[in-house]
């Protein structure tokens, strides 16, 4: 209050009137009231600025009773995923501030769905003693599901290459000694090979790359016949290989999606390529695409009118139940002799499932084991106005 007082000066003297005296009562009256209102004013912004804030909020006085709870700390210690373990970790926690001066901790809640919370507590002081403690609750799930993504990623990287590296090395080896003509002949068709699926591998893994960062790709009307036309034509010569036959039924000309040709016609041939790896000689591929003007979808900001499903129907091997969901997966396979066989890379699921992504879609996946596949890109079709 010395502002105030510096305001306001030393007030009337002892002779002063009875007026003077009430006048002066007025001014600290209205000066008080202009500093109470300020201060509510600063605290209402703060609390509100603090409310707005991704992290939870909890503010304890030297008792230990709570005096503030932002809306995201109520959300993440109440919510269906372990708010009784979420309580009392930060309970413990804020006791342990109050002793320690701070603390932290992380805690995994499995849910469903599972979620990683980080806490930490730290004692708060007015420059002369301790008057509370503040703990900050964080939900670090995606970043810790991030961070096991870019593991993975790392190791099944190193060791997709590292077999046909290790095979190379070798080979090429055993060439330098070898003086058997036709063995040598075998084991450069082997080098050649080995040499073939390291390539695959890095131009897969760039094409996922630049389908990843271009989470906006280039936007034009894209006939879907165009599209799969193109997909079957760079997949014959491997369906020739394979004694695979390509059934491609002609779709309706007024078939259209708004997006980016490249990876769309990529997305279709990762499709095709799949249905020829785990199906067997003398098997037929067939793609299909049909529309639906009167179906709505939604991508979490707009609403679609209309979808194009390109479907791809395969009667190979099938897909076990307990690897649908891993199936999009970088790197996974449900068969890894029979793909390392036939030369897949692992990332060709991957790569139609952020193409889906990146054109507001999605990838639809039906299979039994032992009968066949099928898998459906659907797509918003493009109405022209």
């Amino acid at each position: 209050m010395a502002s105030l007082g510096a305001r306001l000066g030393d007030g009337p003297g002892p002779d002063a009137s009875l007026e003077e005296g009430l006048t002066y009562l007025e001014t600290v009256t209205g000066a008080a009231t202009e500093a109470v209102a300020a201060t509510s004013a600063d605290a209402l912004r703060l609390r509100r600025a603090v409310d707005t804030l991704p992290e939870g909020v909890i503010i304890c006085d030297e008792s230990g009773t709570v005096l503030y709870r932002n809306p995201r700390a109520s959300e993440l210690m109440t919510s269906r995923a372990g708010d009784a373990l979420a309580a009392q970790a930060v309970t413990d926690l804020l006791s342990a501030a109050w002793a320690d001066g701070s603390a932290e901790k992380v805690i995994e809640l499995f849910g469903p769905p599972r979620s990683t919370l980080s806490i930490s507590a730290r004692l708060i002081d007015d420059g002369r003693r301790p008057v509370g403690v503040v703990a900050m609750i964080e939900d670090i799930s995606e970043r810790r599901r991030l961070d096991e993504i870019r593991r993975d990623f790392i190791a099944n990287v190193s060791h997709e290459l590292k077999t046909p590296m290790g095979a190379l090395g070798l080979l090429a080896e055993t060439l330098m000694i070898e003086k058997d003509k036709d063995v040598a002949n075998r084991l450069a068709d082997r080098i050649h090979t080995e040499a073939f699926r390291v390539s695959r591998i890095i131009d897969d893994l760039l094409d996922l790359s630049r389908i990843e960062s271009e989470i906006s790709p280039p936007r034009e009307p894209v006939q879907v016949a165009l599209v799969m036309a193109e997909a079957v034509e760079r997949i014959r010569s491997m369906a020739e290989q394979r004694s695979v036959a390509i059934a491609m039924i002609e779709p309706e000309p007024n078939l259209v999606v708004l997006g980016d040709r490249r990876q769309l016609t990529s997305a279709v041939h990762a499709l095709l390529e799949n249905a020829i790896t785990y199906s067997s000689g003398g098997d037929t591929v067939t793609v299909s695409a049909a529309g639906d003007p009167n179906a709505v979808t939604n991508d979490g900001a707009n609403e679609h009118h209309g979808i194009v499903a390109i479907s791809v129907v395969d009667r190979g091997v099938g897909i076990p139940a307990r690897d649908l969901d891993r199936i999009f997966e970088r790197f996974y396979r449900v068969d890894y002799g029979r793909s390392r066989e036939t030369g897949g890379t692992g990332l060709g699921l991957s790569i139609v499932r952020h193409v889906a992504q990146n054109h507001n879609g999605r990838v639809d996946v039906v299979s039994r084991e032992g009968e066949g596949s099928t898998f459906t890109l659907v797509l918003p079709l493009f109405n022209r106005l």
